[in-house]
């Protein structure tokens, strides 16, 4: 295990210091092609134009240090006594992933850095993303299988899992786009959940997964030092876009993960709960968000200032306070799935989702600072 978590280690330290060392001159250029946004719109909460295209390095630094360090021995660490048969698929298994999550992630990259330099139709975007789904969840197989006794609910039929993981892909793709309007945020948000992700892998013995969690943590570790506030890039679409695939790959993982190496106290949290808890933020954002949408009659894909973030920047805030506060709110989710662990899976969901639904709307009762 010990050699595994340096492997881990050193995944996240290059992926950091390629973006650390790189950012500065896509900065320069992006300027120089005035490849940035312009302040003006109304929902917009930066007053100074700003490069956009950020997530090029991520894009980079992900795909370099996860190749770089991606292990070539005991891929998934089945432990001493694991035979010759069990090590051969583990190994088999984790490189598949590695090749449609490489190709995925090529396909969101294109995607996104179109839309961020000079736009793309909705319906051409949407078509972009089915094939993404389409490779990841058909073709690699990253389907949701089993909800654990959630709901009574254990084996999903087939067409049940193909379309819930179809579903949970698309959510989550959109969520840290949405999340992404205040400097550090997604950025933050992403870090967090790819930090729980990777140690809950590790934990449960799965080296090449939880090495492409830290290896995104790492990325952007980097990331915000350019763009904690005042901020002096966005990741745009080409950033969101990817890290919402990763983070949405990890997700669906672990719910189907076994669990049996676990330590008993993560073993007793089902796994869905687990999933939900770690991006409970962006998950109660955007499906707030949607429905406020809806009941004004308006597209949920609609842009406006009603996101959290928004109030939160509202209550004169400020980044550096908005983002803290998401930050902690995002880490309390996770605790309270620890406290709740040995809890029926029912009541404990319920019990979640009332608290994250709860405090997500308290910005909205508080009452704001006068001018």
């Amino acid at each position: 295990m010990k050699e595994h978590g340096y492997i881990l280690l050193l995944g996240a330290i290059t992926a950091f210091f390629v973006v650390l060392f790189t950012m500065p001159s896509l900065i320069k250029v992006a300027r120089m092609k005035h490849l940035v946004d312009e302040p003006g719109e109304q929902r917009k909460v930066h007053h100074r134009s700003v490069p956009t295209i950020g997530g090029i390095i991520i894009f980079a630094s992900i795909i370099f240090s996860y190749s770089l360090w991606f292990p070539r021995a005991a891929v998934i660490n089945m432990g001493g006594d694991a035979d010759y048969e069990q090590m051969y698929f583990a190994m088999g298994a984790a490189y598949l992933d590695f090749k449609f999550m490489l190709s995925a992630m090529v396909l969101l990259f294109f995607i996104g850095v179109k839309d961020d330099i000079i736009g793309f139709s909705p319906v051409k975007k949407l078509v972009g993303h089915m094939l993404v789904g389409y490779i990841l969840v058909m073709m690699a197989g990253i389907r949701i299988t089993d909800m654990h006794g959630l709901f009574g609910v254990y084996d999903l039929p087939d067409y049940v899992s193909i379309a819930l993981s179809f579903f949970v892909y698309v959510v989550l793709v959109n969520a840290f786009n949405l999340i992404d309007g205040v400097d550090g945020l997604a950025a933050g948000i992403g870090l967090i959940a790819a930090v729980a992700y990777g140690t809950w892998l590790f934990l449960a013995g799965d080296v090449a997964l939880s090495l492409l969690a830290f290896v995104l943590a790492g990325s952007l570790v980097g990331f915000m030092v350019f763009n904690w506030h005042p901020a002096r890039i966005f990741m745009g679409d080409s950033g969101s876009l990817i890290i919402g695939a990763i983070i949405a790959v990890l997700a669906i993982k672990v719910i189907d993960h076994d669990t049996t190496r676990l330590p008993i106290y993560l073993k007793q949290i089902p796994t869905p709960i687990f999933a939900m808890a770690v991006i409970a933020y962006p998950l109660v954002d955007t499906l707030r968000i949607f429905i406020y949408r809806m009941v004004r009659g308006v597209s949920p894909f609609a842009a406006d200032r009603n996101h959290i973030h928004h109030r939160l920047m509202d209550m004169k805030l400020g980044h550096r306070k908005t983002t803290l506060i998401l930050y902690l709110y995002a880490l309390v989710v996770i605790g309270l799935s620890l406290v709740t662990r040995k809890w029926h899976p029912n009541i404990g969901l319920m019990v979640l989702g009332t608290s994250a639904v709860a405090l997500a709307m308290l910005p909205f009762v508080w009452p704001k600072r006068s001018e």
